[in-house]
């Protein structure tokens, strides 16, 4: 079920470093030949120890990030637990293959800016822990405002395991070039509803697709028949940028995308979000 492709020096990435997460890959495959096919796969997995994760940035530093989840302007309304730095982490091939995405994205006249990247098994935890205690909605009037909270389970939009601790899974959209300046948000402002015109929602940078970013809605789904004409084309762009570039996407969320080939499809990591955990 793990792929493993040898590409040398892919533009950047020396091929020592490709050879040293060709190792790790082989002796985690070399050991999972052994499972029955029957036993399900562990989550989360304490092997192998260093996934080889890289830092985005420093494989594309033209790619925008907006680590949500390491602020207090996410769902939740705090920092949640295993973001200790507000970094996009990624296995290298998931790495990559999202440069070339870009490249692509720059001659279309955008870029990528990524949300999330590589989401720590803890946090994974702490979604699902938050979802069964009814008292904290801080956030609702922003990010569910039409829909339960008790019910963000059961509609897909939240669940454990997540692909995101498998590494190679991304939230993203499209900004403008030049890309404008967002407001940074403070925590205590007033609250604007996900699902409203763009010009009436958190005033982020993204280009229009409908919805803000992690919208728990129908018109978050990326086929929504309620969105306009604009955001609908920013949406097919997107999705075919990224499926050229070797990416799945969600049908609930229009910002979610998996790497095909991603190398560890069955391990779920609990490393922090942090420099120290690439390598």
């Amino acid at each position: 079920m793990i792929e493993v492709r040898h590409r040398g020096a892919d533009r950047g990435f020396g091929r020592t470093a490709w050879v040293a997460l060709g190792v790790v890959v082989a002796l985690v495959v070399g050991a999972g030949c052994t499972r029955p096919a029957t036993m399900p796969p562990p989550s989360p997995s304490p092997a192998p120890a260093r996934p080889g994760f890289v830092v985005l940035s420093d494989v594309d530093p033209r790619i925008r990030t907006d680590i949500r989840y390491a602020t207090p302007h996410n769902f939740v309304g705090r920092p949640i637990d295993g973001y200790r730095e507000g970094l996009c982490l990624l296995t290298a091939p998931a790495a990559v293959a999202l440069r070339r995405v870009q490249d692509a994205a720059l001659a279309a006249g955008h870029s990528l800016k990524v949300y999330d990247c590589y989401r720590p098994q803890r946090a994974v935890n702490a979604f699902v822990t938050w979802v069964s205690e009814p008292d904290e909605q801080a956030m609702k009037a922003e990010f569910y405002p039409r829909v339960a909270k008790s019910e963000l389970i059961d509609r897909g939009y939240l669940g454990a395991p997540s692909t995101h601790s498998r590494g190679s899974t991304v939230d993203l959209t499209l900004v403008e070039v030049p890309t404008p300046e967002q407001p940074g948000y403070v925590p205590g402002q007033p609250l604007l509803a996900c699902t409203a015109s763009r010009d009436r929602r958190f005033p982020d940078n993204s280009v229009d697709m409908g919805t803000g970013f992690d919208c728990f809605d129908p018109l978050a789904h990326t086929d929504s028949p309620r969105i306009g004409n604009t955001a609908r084309e920013n949406r097919r762009l997107l999705r075919q940028l990224m499926a050229d570039g070797g990416f799945v996407g969600y049908d609930r969320e229009w910002w979610h995308f998996r790497y095909r080939d991603e190398p560890w499809p069955d391990t779920y990591f609990d490393l922090p979000v942090a420099r120290s955990s690439t390598g």
